[in-house]
């Protein structure tokens, strides 16, 4: 099996054209959406999802925290589904994140936030699901039929959907301007040279995901697609905790895939670093800065930063055919990783 044959590579290189086709065909009802949250601004925002989809919801919570000044969590389904308990949301904003908008738990905890008065948006891959039919308002993904396990399109849509959301509530010109061109930067991410990364990881079999802020949150999707499709126990680790006691872990050769976007932690990470050169470990640097490429032991290089909100989404567009090509390299098939379905029912 070579990797470019794969479902899972052939669906993260088309990312870029469903990134343009969501951004535009959702922009008008942002807009709406944006101009309604500013007049009605909720007093926090809970965030509803699992899985990837809980990944890409930590990106809406860094994006609404760091931009907007709003307290966003992530609500815990059991509290409601398995511990009967019921939550006070008021005018609460509740964003729940599916692809395929069939999970018991998640349709739950919308149904009772919606009951409540809280003002429930759906961003969902399947138009006609039950989560989609359960918020008042609902904006699908556009990412088509997703037929590898692990998601990446409808990840990628997502991000930029959570980002397109913020720039409109926050009337953000720059990430205005910035989401425009996103899907061209995309494309040149998908053709990051990656190759590199291969030798240090196919016979690895830990390690870690190191990044802080927007990158700290797709840590956890990387961290995920590695153990998904590669059988690899990666963690995401936050640099501003690695040295708190998990840098213990670190032994010769132990790899960390750190990510480092030109962004306000930047500086720290290029600390960070600096710090890890001495114990031993093997640094592969995802990064479009020279500064923090020249510290790695194996540098994965990005094209030019786009804007500090965007450059992790071009972080996991690069990734993803390269944790295809990883996967297949340590003899997996990352269309369907063993014990995984496509939808996941929980409660």
């Amino acid at each position: 099996m070579k990797a470019a044959e794969t479902r899972m590579f052939k669906e993260a290189h088309q990312a870029p054209a469903v990134v343009e086709r969501v951004l535009k065909e959702n922009r008008s009802e942002m807009e709406l959406l944006g101009t309604f949250l500013r007049r009605n601004t909720p007093p926090f925002v809970l965030t509803v999802a699992r899985g990837s989809s809980d990944h890409a919801a930590l990106f809406g919570k860094y994006l609404i925290e760091s931009l907007l000044g709003l307290v966003c969590s992530s609500a815990i389904p059991s509290i409601h589904t398995v511990y009967g308990r019921h939550l006070s949301l008021g005018k609460a904003l509740v964003i729940a994140v599916s692809q395929s908008g069939e999970s018991p738990d998640l349709i739950e905890v919308t149904r009772q936030a919606r009951r409540d008065g809280a003002l429930t948006l759906a961003l969902v891959n399947k138009e006609n699901s039950p989560l989609a039919q359960t918020a008042e308002v609902m904006l699908p993904l556009w990412a088509g039929a997703e037929e590898a396990v692990a998601a990446t399109k409808s990840y990628l849509a997502t991000l930029a959907s959570l980002a397109q959301l913020v720039a409109a509530w926050a009337e953000d010109k720059a990430l205005k301007e910035a989401l425009a061109i996103l899907p061209e930067a995309m494309y040149k991410a998908a053709d990051a040279n990656w190759q590199a990364g291969l030798d240090a990881l196919v016979g690895a079999d830990n390690g870690l995901v190191v990044g802080r802020g927007y990158a700290f949150a797709v840590a956890n999707e990387l961290a995920l697609k590695l153990k998904e499709t590669c059988a690899f126990h990666a963690e995401a680790m936050s640099g501003a905790e690695l040295l708190h006691g998990p840098v213990a872990l670190v032994a010769p050769d132990f790899p960390l895939l750190v990510l480092a976007p030109r962004d306000k932690p930047f500086r720290g990470m290029v600390s960070l670093l600096e710090n890890l050169r001495g114990k031993g470990g093997h640094l592969l640097v995802a990064s479009s800065e020279s500064e923090a490429l020249e510290l790695a032991h194996t540098p994965l290089p990005l094209p030019a930063r786009l804007h500090p909100v965007l450059d992790s989404i071009l972080l996991v567009q690069a990734f993803y055919p390269f944790v295809a090509e990883l996967s297949v390299a340590r003899g997996f098939d990352p269309d369907a990783p063993r014990h995984l379905s496509k939808v996941t029912r929980t409660r």
